[in-house]
């Protein structure tokens, strides 16, 4: 394997298991931006923070690494409505910088990408 992709693979694994790990840590900040409109926010928190360790920890098994690959892209869309409830409600928000609310929309993207290329089958 390519030595840049090595590196981005093993970034991967460790920042989803740790964003994953936090939502058992910390799970009130993750309710805190579930929109309204999703039932059992609390547990919605749970299942996304599992399936992002399972998602971190699967990158880096060769058999199912690009099932993970494939999950963390569709978490990663799957969530994607707490960043744009975040960016459109910045008010609820006040700890947060404005900036930072609407930064996280496209790094969404760049996480897609990231995910998807660095997990694809190389052969």
């Amino acid at each position: 394997m390519h030595g840049l992709r090595k590196w981005a693979l093993l970034a991967l694994a460790v920042f989803f298991v740790a964003a994953g790990a936090n939502h058992f840590v910390n799970p009130s900040f993750y309710v805190r931006i579930t929109p309204p409109s999703l039932p059992s926010p609390l547990s919605l928190v749970y299942v996304s923070g599992l399936f992002e360790v399972l998602g971190g920890v699967g990158v880096l098994v060769p058999s199912v690494r690009s099932a993970a690959g494939w999950g963390l892209v569709l978490l990663l869309i799957a969530v994607f409505p707490a960043n744009l409830y975040m960016a459109i409600n910045p008010d609820r928000f006040s700890d947060i910088p404005v900036a930072f609310l609407y930064l996280r929309l496209p790094l969404q993207a760049v996480f897609v990408a990231w995910a998807f290329w660095a997990t694809r089958p190389t052969h």
